[in-house]
């Protein structure tokens, strides 16, 4: 992508840069899978929201550095830097991930321990393609997918659409505009956290109910955006239902995922939910960029009214769903005294 904005005329660098960007979308799309899978055998059920807290910060940080960080280097160098910092980068981060991360404890030198998922047991192996068909045919996985579809449609809903709302309406100088990234960063960080820690602590490692409330959180956000669209208070809104979005995704895409689909099959779980998650934001992009207001009509903010309006079932569906799985709790089929075990100190404790 970099030497195409380098080297490439005008008239056919968008059509390549578009046919690039699909790739870089079909592999970034492994860098969940691969995190939630090889984090399923380190981390026990009782301390996964706590990680999914971690997954969320993860995610804002990748939102701080792509709003903020490019912004800066294409300011001080060129665009085509935008792309080739962050491809050595990745270079870097490539070699130390080869060196240093393991898929589980006994590979790192500790021992393996029962993580009380819905895998904790089952000794049976089986094929990919059986594998595949469980997760499909699992309600509760299904569902959860299909709230990730929600949040994917919420997410760049607001994520994508904040700044160009506020460029066209003349607010592209205040504080939220210019400072997007970074707040969207403590945003995440802060829906994320606070995610995993009550998921852990006072909903006993559920993730529907966390979820619930979050998604309850995104509904009062909208009202907010739709009641503030002339109001600079707009932006915190925005702010706030991003805050919630987060904190959904850290639960359901990095947590649930190994929950339900077990250590064995957190890799198809989080590939099938992550789907459901970019689903979302492709049919998120295409309707809003239908309704949102186009031409000289978008510089009035109370044009913008379909903008909430159109998030505002995504948000009422995510929180239904949540509710009907408040009570999902994996299945293990190992002996309870083995299930409930806590993970040995050596094993999650470096």
């Amino acid at each position: 992508m970099g030497f195409a904005v380098s080297m490439l005329p005008k008239e056919t660098v968008i059509p390549v840069l578009t046919l690039l960007f699909a790739i870089n979308m079909y592999f970034q799309s492994f860098g969940a899978v691969s995190i939630v899978k090889v984090n399923s055998s380190w981390f026990h059920l009782r301390e996964r929201g706590t990680f999914g807290g971690i997954f969320g910060i993860l995610i804002s940080l990748g939102v701080y550095f792509a709003y903020d960080w490019n912004r800066v280097i294409a300011s001080m160098s060129s665009p085509r830097m935008v792309f080739f910092v962050p491809a050595a980068i990745l270079a870097v981060l490539a070699v130390v991930d080869y060196l240093v991360v393991r898929d589980t404890p006994s590979e790192a030198g500790f021992t393996d321990f029962d993580v009380a998922d819905a895998s904790s047991g089952d000794t049976t192996k089986v094929s990919a393609l059986k594998v595949a068909v469980r997760m499909f045919t699992n309600p509760i996985i299904m569902i959860i997918a299909t709230i990730e579809f929600c949040s994917g449609f919420l997410r760049n809903g607001v994520l994508q659409w904040y700044t160009a709302f506020a460029k066209d309406i003349g607010m592209g100088s205040g504080f939220v505009a210019l400072h997007w990234g970074m707040l969207t960063c403590i945003a995440g960080i802060l829906g994320g956290m606070f995610a995993g820690v009550i998921s852990d602590r006072v909903f006993h490692s559920r993730r529907g109910p966390v979820s619930a409330v979050l998604y309850l959180g995104a509904i009062v956000a909208l009202g907010g955006m739709w009641l503030f669209l002339e109001s600079p208070l707009i932006g915190w809104f925005a702010l706030f239902m991003f805050l919630c979005i987060i904190g959904v995704h850290g639960m359901l895409s990095g947590t649930a995922s190994m929950d339900f689909g077990g250590r064995k099959n957190a890799g198809i779980a989080v590939g099938l939910i992550d789907g459901f998650v970019y689903f979302g934001t492709s049919a998120g992009s295409f309707l809003l960029g239908k309704l949102l207001p186009a031409g000289v009509e978008k510089k009035d903010p109370a044009n913008w009214w379909s903008w909430p309006a159109a998030l505002l079932p995504l948000a009422l569906v995510g929180l239904l769903l949540a509710l009907k799985v408040w009570n999902a709790r994996p299945k293990s089929n190992a002996p309870p005294a083995t299930a409930a075990a806590s993970p040995p100190a050596a094993a999650v404790g470096k």
